[in-house]
């Protein structure tokens, strides 16, 4: 008797253990089988893109509260040719990489400038259009090229590729301005209101929202805008990192869209000719 229950409780410690080992198996091939991003964003047919709302003339709101902007017209055309509707979700641009990590955003798609530190830990597209940073002072400051900041105050914003300029180029101005660090803010329009103010004297911004700010702006000969030195930037989508295939898709979309002349339209409506 002893001898028969071993042997049953052998067999039942058996045929338990088959379907353990099974629903492992089965476990890893439906892991493998998950969709990639660009298979889920096509079945949803929607993309959330993130924003800084207030980057003129990329991405902004306008006086009626509708989101506007050079890459809002460029992602919705890359888009629209995969019948995918583009969603615009605003966020904390010093935040911008945790968002997409944490998958409440698919894409960061803003004036987002490419720098090898961000190539850490984003994958981007190809650049479509080609920026520098410049210093912006007020007239009457009498400041005229970037030793005129010596002890003064620089304001820039906080997560921008200007901010990470200052520190990467010290010479330029780091060492000059006041604290040897600069004024950060979460918005340009927060900045332009201390520059106003005379709480800084100098912004280091990008020159395609400084010249389109400006030139809207009433008092816009007040301005003076400083060529600073630091090195051009290339502006290109930011993917989830190794999502190789996403960055195809958009890359593909943009060359499209240069071949057809639609992006030729669209440079010329926020930039002119």
């Amino acid at each position: 008797m002893k001898r028969i229950l071993k042997y049953v409780l052998v067999l039942m410690a058996i045929l338990f253990a088959i379907p353990v080992l099974s629903g492992c198996g089965s476990s890893k091939k439906e892991s493998s089988a998950q969709p990639s991003s660009w298979e889920t964003i096509k079945k949803n047919k929607k993309v959330v893109i993130g924003l800084d709302d207030s980057f003129v003339p990329m991405g902004f709101r306008q006086k009626n509260g509708e989101l506007s902007g050079y890459d809002i017209d460029l992602a919705k055309a890359v888009f629209k040719q995969y019948g995918i509707k583009a969603d615009f979700q605003t966020i904390d641009w010093s935040m911008n990489v945790t968002e997409l990590r944490n998958q409440t955003i698919d894409l960061i798609w803003n004036g987002l400038t490419i720098t090898d530190e961000r190539k850490k830990a984003l994958t981007f597209s190809e650049p479509y259009l080609v920026n520098q940073q410049v210093l912006v002072v007020k007239k009457d400051s009498g400041i005229t090229d970037i030793k005129g900041m010596n002890g003064k105050s620089l304001g820039a914003q906080s997560g921008s590729s200007g901010a990470q300029d200052i520190d990467d180029h010290p010479t330029i101005l780091k060492d000059r301005i006041k604290n040897n660090a600069p004024v950060l803010y979460d918005s340009f329009n927060n900045a332009f209101i201390d520059l106003n103010a005379n709480r800084i004297q100098g912004l280091l911004i990008d020159s395609v929202y400084a010249n389109y700010y400006i030139n809207h702006m009433a008092n816009s000969k007040n301005y003076r805008v400083i060529t600073s030195g630091m090195p051009n930037e290339e502006f290109a989508v930011g993917i989830k990192k190794g999502n190789v295939q996403v960055k195809e898709k958009i890359d593909s979309a943009i060359n499209r869209l240069r071949e057809n002349g639609e992006l030729k339209k669209i440079n010329e409506k926020w930039f002119g000719k």
